[in-house]
């Protein structure tokens, strides 16, 4: 059985930082889809970043391009959603998806819709 467990999230003033953690177990497989989708209230999904943990470059959306970073501790099957320079339209709840998805198809915009998903994580940027 497939298991995400996101963690890390939390309050912080714009301009700050904050890492996101996605322990997951389950596959037998050594190269999934991962990433990170939000959403805030009263909003739609947003993909945030994807990786293949077979290798492939991660993905950014637009919008965090530069600013946010996911990687991969394959010893630990963690992913990871380092954030920096959080404005408030990153305020949302994060939530870590995994599935064993084509790499063609692994791109943040289709992480909800790839297989299995976490309780998600929120993240809130206030002054």
């Amino acid at each position: 059985q497939v298991q995400l467990v996101e963690s890390g999230g939390g309050s912080v003033q714009p301009g700050g930082s904050l890492k996101l953690s996605c322990a997951v177990s389950g596959y037998t497989y050594s190269s999934i889809c991962m990433g990170w989708f939000r959403q805030a209230p009263g909003k739609g999904r947003e993909g945030v970043a994807s990786i293949y943990t077979g290798g492939k470059s991660p993905l950014y959306a637009d919008s965090v391009k530069g600013r946010f970073t996911i990687s991969q501790d394959n010893a630990k099957n963690t992913v990871y959603l380092q954030m920096n320079s959080l404005k408030p339209e990153d305020t949302a709840m994060y939530y870590c998806a995994s599935g064993l998805t084509p790499l063609a198809l692994c791109t943040p915009d289709r992480l909800w819709t790839i297989g299995h998903r976490g309780q998600g994580t929120q993240v809130t940027i206030s002054s």
